[in-house]
């Protein structure tokens, strides 16, 4: 009886210490994935910009001579028509000239004047000498000289007449210059920019200067983009395009891509195209120099099927990861190599090549070959492919809060088994 008690003893014990490493041991917690379903619906392809609102139209007024500007006709939003005087420079050294011209042209038509009547003179001294020559009461040199002094006479007045019409080129150039000391409006429009004050002194040089900026029609403004060389492939004119505006919170203005500059602009190697968007602006809310943060359709779909992007950047732990997994009987490798193939073997065509996953009949996530289009950002466009409408694809693991220690990363973020940071002023 002794001896029976120490087996049933040794026995009990035994079982209280497996019934405690089965209830209380270590166990590895099955993983539980998140899904999401394919389904039907619109896909619209955006691409974004920021770019800033001009008038269509926009003429800088210069001036074509120097001088000091001595009154203005026109301000920062006054509405001009053209002819309309915008501005004065100081005209009185201009007149100056005008004056000295006249004078010079005057003193011009004198000498052509002279010229006349000398040349009367000795053309009376030449014939008088030609017919005394015959009765030889002069010599054949004096014939020479008289026929020299008409010839000289003759150029001279030719000389005077070539300065008058050099007087009067310098008298219309005088006139000119003072006419241009008046500046008008070339166009009608509104006067957006006024670069100078009463007092101020302009030089026009080698480059005008730029007194006011006038734009033709502020009902009629553009949007001047810059999109990405990456985005540029897609973007036609006639394309439709939406933006917003600091200035008003919530309204969304719409308008049409009119042109696509082949102009590209680089930026420290960064390669940009200027897309322009035409508005319009009847109510004048939007301003010459607002940032518009624009929108612009490129593409889009209804009634197709989409999958979630999340599910596209899934992949499963390596631990989970069947090797070889199939569906029907038939293995679709996970690789994006193999997903140009779908389930029964054939090549797609078209698309980029994706892989998603199912969770099978064990469980387990398998993959599933799809081919992809345009994207939304949330969702993608599916061209063809192994799924159906509502089928569920895997789109993340679920942790709960109590399975993820504080200071880990979530997965897919690296390896949790680093060192847990101290908290500050611990241990002290």
């Amino acid at each position: 009886m002794k001896r029976l008690g120490i087996i049933l003893g040794v026995i009990a014990i035994g079982l209280a210490i497996g019934g405690y490493m089965f209830f209380n041991g270590e166990r590895k917690a099955p993983v539980r994935y998140r899904t999401a379903a394919i389904e039907r619906g619109s896909v619209v392809s955006v691409v974004s910009a920021t770019g800033t609102i001009n008038p269509v139209v926009s003429v800088q007024v210069g001036t074509q001579v120097s001088g000091m500007i001595k009154s203005l006709h026109a301000d920062f939003n006054s509405r001009v028509k053209a002819g309309d005087k915008v501005a004065t420079i100081d005209p009185e050294p201009f007149k100056a000239r005008r004056d000295q011209a006249a004078g010079n042209l005057e003193m011009a038509r004198s000498n052509v004047a002279r010229s006349k009547a000398d040349l009367a003179q000795r053309k009376r001294e030449r014939d008088r000498v030609q017919s005394l020559v015959a009765q030889e009461f002069v010599s054949q040199n004096d014939v020479d000289v008289a026929l020299t002094n008409y010839e000289s006479a003759e150029a001279q007045l030719r000389v005077s007449e070539a300065q008058v019409k050099h007087a009067e080129a310098v008298l219309n150039a005088a006139e000119l210059e003072l006419k241009y000391t008046v500046i008008r409006s070339p166009v009608d429009g509104v006067v957006v920019a006024r670069n100078v004050e009463v007092g101020q002194t302009v030089a026009s040089s080698f480059a005008t200067p730029n007194l006011f900026l006038i734009a033709l029609d502020l009902t009629k403004m553009q949007v001047d983009t810059n999109v990405s060389e990456s985005d540029i492939g897609g973007i036609t004119e006639g394309k439709e395009a939406a933006f917003t505006v600091d200035a008003y919170p919530g309204v969304r203005f719409e308008g049409v891509i009119r042109q696509v500059r082949l102009a590209p602009i680089n930026v420290q190697n960064v390669v940009t195209y200027n897309v322009v968007v035409a508005v319009d602006n009847k109510d004048l809310r939007l301003k010459p120099g607002m940032t518009a943060n624009v929108s612009i359709v490129v593409a889009q779909k209804d009634q197709v099927l989409k999958v979630p992007n999340a599910a596209l950047r899934f992949s499963p732990p390596q631990s989970e990861r069947a090797g070889g997994a199939s569906s029907g009987g038939k293995p679709v490798r996970a690789d994006a190599a193999a997903g140009r193939y779908s389930r029964d073997g054939s090549e797609n065509s078209g698309g980029q090549a994706r892989t998603v996953w199912k969770l099978g009949v064990t469980g387990e996530p398998e993959p599933f070959a799809v081919h992809t289009g345009i994207s939304d950002g949330v969702s993608t466009e599916v061209l063809d492919g192994a799924v159906t409408d509502g089928d569920m694809v895997v789109i993340g693991v679920e942790t709960s809060r109590g399975e993820r220690r504080s200071g880990e990363l979530p997965p897919g973020f690296g390896s949790g088994g680093g060192q847990r940071r101290s908290a500050p002023g611990r241990g002290m």
